[in-house]
């Protein structure tokens, strides 16, 4: 996949192309779905297909209190883009002067100009333009004079009706619940980032874990106790993972994710590793002294194998 980050950047006589444009936060099964029908689209009419989507949700910029907290980072987005099979995606900065754009413009130097869109994908809730002002008659407009078609996506609704959405994985991201979170996305939740030196009270109890920078990418779910993964260099390991403040012990930063490798003892300080979580556990418990700790510990390792286990057979 090539990746463009600036309109500029795209070289000369892109495409023809079949064009769908958001935000593709998770790149969950709802996008996944648009960009299955852009790939059969251009493949029946001979199109490059190219994703247009931006570096930041467009309310960090618009209106910042009201702007949830991303589910993947930039790069985690790409690299979940790239795993579709679209040809591009261009990347734009999400600033002033692209908020401020008036719709037709947007879509003269954008999708005309530089894409040369022959197709154009959208949701019937698809807003563009300054202050929103475009919508998908103004775009079949813009498309018959420009000469692009507009092609309408349906949500994808797998449960009671519900549209698969960013915001509804991140409700199960908050609740903890993982599994579902996965299903939705079409792909295990995960953050990334780089193994710090902790308190080294993992090791002391004889569960020495990785714990991630909190500058980690991705959302980073409920307190509690998952199984799950921690890839490093191409390998995939199966692991125990905390996640919170860990309430028997004083002074452990909020969300900080702990991933003990069953059987293994790595040296991963300095690594940049995936931490990808399969199921939770349990939630986060304060225990009164180290042993009744450690035994719960043993209990959540055998547990996440058991899980772990399953998953592989």
């Amino acid at each position: 996949m090539k990746v463009y980050t600036s309109v500029a950047g795209l070289p000369d006589g892109f495409g023809p192309s079949a064009v769908t444009i958001g935000k593709f936060d998770g790149v969950h099964t709802g996008h996944r779905a648009v960009i299955d029908r852009l790939r059969q689209v251009a493949q029946e009419r001979g199109l490059t297909t190219a994703v247009i989507t931006f570096d930041r949700n467009p309310l960090e910029l618009i209106a910042p209190e009201k702007c949830p907290s991303s589910l993947v980072s930039n790069e985690q987005k790409l690299d979940l883009l790239a795993g579709t099979g679209v040809d591009a995606t261009l990347m734009l900065a999400f600033d002033r002067s692209l908020a401020d754009l008036p719709p037709e413009e947007f879509v003269h130097r954008i999708l005309v100009d530089r894409l040369h869109a022959a197709a154009v994908l959208v949701g019937s809730d698809f807003r563009y333009g300054a202050r929103g002002a475009g919508d998908v008659e103004l775009l079949r407009v813009l498309g018959a004079k420009y000469g692009f078609e507009v092609v309408l996506i349906d949500d994808v609704r797998p449960e009671h009706g519900r549209r698969v959405s960013s915001t509804w994985i991140r409700e199960l991201l908050a609740e903890g619940d993982v599994r579902h979170a996965a299903r939705l996305l079409g792909h295990v939740p995960t953050v990334r980032g780089l193994v710090v030196h902790g308190a080294k009270r993992g090791r002391e109890l004889g569960f020495p874990t990785a714990n991630l920078s909190p500058e980690s990418e991705g959302l980073i779910p409920a307190d509690g106790v998952y199984a799950g993964w921690l890839a490093d260099a191409g390998e995939r390991y199966p692991a125990a993972i905390s996640v919170g403040n860990n309430p028997t012990f004083e002074g452990v930063p909020h969300k900080q994710v702990e991933a003990y490798v069953l059987d293994r003892d790595l040296d991963l300080y300095g690594h940049r590793v995936e931490v990808s979580f399969v199921e939770r556990i349990r939630g986060m418990v304060a225990y009164e002294g180290i042993e009744p700790l450690i035994a719960q510990i043993a209990d959540d390792v055998e547990h996440a194998r058991g899980i772990l286990t399953a998953e592989t057979a």
